[in-house]
């Protein structure tokens, strides 16, 4: 499958964003803080601004509305009521209430929606009935797909011309255009904080000073890869804790801004959210400090809810880090291990744990072991290896399929299929914070959409995802789309030509 397009994926992004409250409207595109202009600038909505003699934001309402009546109908309801586009309105006497179908709450007009499922699909006299959703699946994957084909449409230069109608339905729409299939889904398991960044020239000594600059932002090694994975098109869903402050509420809003899946995050009642101070040079080297309440965790006993097994179970891919205490970590091993068909595992072996010897017998499960090598020798700290090559030989002994130090810009692959040592890509910073993140999600990304084990341009392309991070602190703000990883790959290969 080809990477999906990156207007396709800042379409869908901003759809599900207006989504919310009371829908897709003019004067929402007019006054909303979300960054509409990539949805503005689509080819099919300056065609009809320029057709009309209207402006851009009156314009993206009637090709919204065009392009959904050329989805299947269980797509055309959620986008319809999701958006509150109005398009039911058009067909007499069928017992809807529309007052409630396009309620100002979106919750209300989904919860309508779940309810009415059967009545919704017979007013559009549709072929089938798929089986009636949640209102949380609703929330999650099938408003996210059903956003994904719709953009898909919006997204296409040569669309927005009439045809003929869906078969599926009885709403008079163009010939559909196939979207693009749904790369994968992806479950992660890290931490969720947030950040103190402070800019500084140089760490200081004890008993010095030095002038600086102060931000603050959501992170986290599990946050981090969440938003990476999630811009590049896939499903996300994070499991990770929090506290129920301000802070916490924070992390949510942003997860949800960023369309990540906040069903499975814990939040504890009467704890801080975690907070870690980073130290950043200009280098973009950092160091950093953890403050957390030992409240704030996921516990084995968490790993045993069915929701969560469900969730692992229902993934393409799952990253994991080694936020989580040991416990933890080992029980996420463990599940995989049993399932019948396990989801790719890939795995970021930081911060280090306590007794990694526990974690031996589960390492069969783990696809690819990707940290630096300092992450990599924390692995095995009894073997005084010589070399990372020979951490990396100890490690697929315990059964790790492929192992991957990363670091500088760089990549060292060793495993059953590739071999290689992929060469750095041109950076502006020594360092990046989130080029672990980004090259775990790039390299899911790969391996979901083309359903096959890494080849050595699937390393490449994840290794020109960490030159696209290159950042001055804020790190998930940093996490690249699907056309910038493409566009430092392909201006590498112009370089080597």
């Amino acid at each position: 499958m080809m990477p999906q397009d990156s207007g396709m994926v800042a379409a869908r992004n901003i759809l599900t964003r207006l989504g919310k409250r009371s829908g897709l409207s003019p004067d929402r595109l007019r006054t909303t803080e979300i960054d509409v202009e990539p949805l503005l600038e689509l080819p099919a909505v300056r065609r009809q601004a320029q057709r009309t003699g209207t402006d851009r934001e009156e314009a993206v309402l009637p090709v919204i509305r065009e392009l959904a009546r050329q989805l299947n109908p269980s797509s055309l309801l959620i986008v319809d009521a999701a958006l509150a586009l109005g398009l039911l309105r058009e067909i007499p006497d069928t017992g809807i209430d529309l007052d409630r179908l396009y309620a100002p709450d979106l919750g209300e007009r989904r919860t309508y929606l779940a309810d009415q499922w059967e009545l919704l699909h017979s007013a559009l006299h549709a072929d089938q009935v798929p089986s009636a959703p949640s209102v949380r699946s609703l929330r999650g994957t099938q408003e996210w797909r059903a956003f994904t084909e719709l953009a898909a449409l919006v997204a296409n230069e040569s669309i927005y011309d009439a045809g003929p109608a869906h078969p599926g339905h009885s709403l008079p729409v163009p010939e559909a255009v196939a979207p693009p299939p749904v790369p994968g889904v992806v479950t992660v398991f890290g931490d969720a904080v947030i950040d103190h960044i402070y800019r500084v020239d140089h760490i200081p000594e004890v008993g010095t000073s030095t002038p600086g600059n102060f931000a603050e932002h959501p992170g986290g090694k599990g946050l981090n890869r969440a938003v990476a994975a999630a811009r590049l098109g896939l499903r996300v869903q994070l499991i990770t804790a929090i506290g129920d402050d301000k802070a916490g509420r924070q992390i949510l809003d942003y997860l949800r801004s960023e369309n990540v899946d906040t069903e499975l995050v814990k939040v504890v009642a009467g704890a801080p959210t975690p907070v870690t101070a980073v130290l950043m040079t200009s280098t973009g080297a950092a160091s950093h400090i953890g403050c957390r309440d030992y409240r704030i965790r996921l516990s084995a006993q968490d790993l045993r809810s069915p929701v969560i097994r469900s969730a692992i179970e229902h993934s393409d891919a799952v990253l994991l880090t080694f936020e989580h205490p040991r416990p933890v970590v080992e029980q996420v091993l463990a599940t995989v291990r049993r399932m019948a068909r396990r989801p790719l595992l890939v795995v970021h072996p930081s911060p280090a744990v306590d007794l990694p010897q526990y974690l031996y017998r589960h390492l069969d499960v783990v696809d690819y072991l990707a940290g630096t090598s300092a992450d990599l020798a924390a692995m095995v700290p009894e073997a005084n290896s010589t070399s990372v090559a020979d951490t990396a030989q100890r490690l697929r002994t315990l059964g790790v399929r492929s192992v991957c130090a990363v670091e500088d810009f760089r990549c060292t692959v060793w495993s059953d299929r590739v071999d290689a040592e992929i060469p750095p890509f041109p950076a502006a910073l020594e360092d990046s914070p989130g080029a672990q993140a980004a090259f775990a999600a790039a390299l899911v990304y790969r391996l979901v959409s083309t359903r096959r084990p890494a080849d050595r341009q699937d390393y490449v392309w994840a290794t020109a995802a960490t030159a696209a991070t290159q950042s001055f602190g804020d790190v998930p703000d940093a996490m690249p789309l699907v056309s910038e990883i493409d566009r430092i790959y392909h201006l590498a290969s112009k370089e080597k030509r």
